[in-house]
């Protein structure tokens, strides 16, 4: 009995040892997993437990790459990030074009359009080309719906005509000074109001957001008109004129 006491007691005694021994192993790899430590070395990372090593390699950019990644930027800054089409405006009867905005809030935008002015009287119809620079110091969300309010629409924009009779300077068979103004360039000032409605992502295909806008224009011309002239009337002098944003960007 003593002797199969003595037995068991061992193997009970190497029993226990080896599961402490055991646990101890268990519980130092835990505490290795929970410790582990990131070494830093130029651009690598590294774990210091070799069995369980990651490498990356953090790539680093040349000045060829960032020369070249500011070539590319500059360049898309120039695609056009809106379509227009505007009726009127002493600008043709029908004019078409391209814009960009820019700005914290996109308040401003520019534009060119190629306008179609029909012969009415003369020979021959024409083009026409303007330069267009608008300003939109608010826009107001309407509720909880996709339409935002735009108040006040301002601007200016340079017109010009194609054609041989109009000119920047007077033609010599004219007195110098006679007229003291250019027939083939016009400035014009205006205001107006704009309409949003914002398409849902699920509907976008051409455009995210449609505009719907007129404006109220004039021109140097038939300002020192209306100065020189009091018998004139806003109609002579003033011009209404409506239109339609598409913003593709």
């Amino acid at each position: 009995m003593t002797m199969k006491w003595f037995i068991s007691k061992r193997l009970t005694a190497t029993l226990l040892t080896i599961s402490l021994l055991a646990l101890s192993k268990l519980m130092a790899q835990e505490n290795v997993v929970r410790d582990t430590v990131f070494i830093l070395k130029h651009d690598t990372v590294f774990i210091s437990d070799a069995s369980r090593m990651v490498y990356t390699e953090i790539p680093r950019t040349s000045q060829y790459d960032q020369r070249a990644h500011r070539y590319r930027r500059k360049w898309l800054n120039l695609i056009p990030t809106h379509t227009k089409l505007q009726f009127a405006g002493n600008m043709g009867l029908l004019s078409v074009g391209v814009g960009w905005d820019y700005g914290k809030r996109n308040q401003w935008e520019t534009d060119l359009l190629f306008g179609y002015l029909p012969k009415y009287g003369s020979s021959e119809s024409k083009m026409t080309f303007t330069l267009k620079q608008n300003f939109i110091p608010w826009s107001h969300q309407v509720k909880e719906t996709p339409f935002s309010f735009e108040p006040l629409t301002c601007g200016l924009y340079f017109n010009t005509v194609f054609g041989e009779e109009f000119w920047v300077s007077e033609p010599d068979r004219y007195p110098k000074g006679y007229y003291g103004f250019s027939s083939k360039i016009r400035i014009h000032v205006f205001m107006g109001q704009r309409l949003t409605y914002d398409i849902s992502a699920r509907k976008r295909s051409f455009a995210k957001q449609l505009t719907l806008f007129y404006e109220v224009s004039t021109c140097d011309l038939y300002l020192i008109s209306a100065i020189t002239n009091k018998y004139l009337k806003p109609r002579d002098y003033l011009c209404l004129s409506f239109g339609v944003k598409m913003q593709m960007l």
